[in-house]
């Protein structure tokens, strides 16, 4: 029986960095838990965003393989002005797939994929 589903966020040596900047740049984010090793990385950690709790690390061994902007996270807002924040502040660094713009199927859409590699939707519906 499955008693926990949670999306994992996989970072080679920046996951306290990323969590870090989720918390400045996403209204009411929170790191809900981190451990760390020895060495000063990241082992777990969780990060909640409006009651989601996402896992994250800094794996141990270095992969050829880094996020793709595929799997996103998606946030939904209040206001227009909430779109254009966020895809501001999750984009610093980064780049935005999708600017902020009505695109026919939300008020005000935007999609950025922050410094991190990590991509995050941001809707108005």
């Amino acid at each position: 029986m499955i008693t926990t589903a949670a999306p994992f966020l996989m970072f080679q040596g920046r996951c306290e960095e990323a969590l870090t900047f989720y918390v400045q740049a996403i209204p009411g984010a929170r790191i809900a838990a981190l451990d760390k090793k020895p060495d000063g990385t990241v082992a777990m950690a969780r990060l909640s965003i409006a009651g989601l709790e996402i896992m994250a690390n800094d794996s141990p061994p270095v992969h050829d393989f880094d996020f793709t902007p595929s799997t996103s996270t998606f946030l939904i807002v209040d206001t227009a002005e909430d779109v254009d924040a966020l895809a501001a502040a999750l984009g610093e660094g980064g780049k935005l797939l999708m600017p902020p713009n009505n695109y026919g199927f939300s008020q005000r859409f935007g999609w950025a994929q922050d410094r991190f590699g990590v991509s995050w939707q941001i809707n108005l519906p």
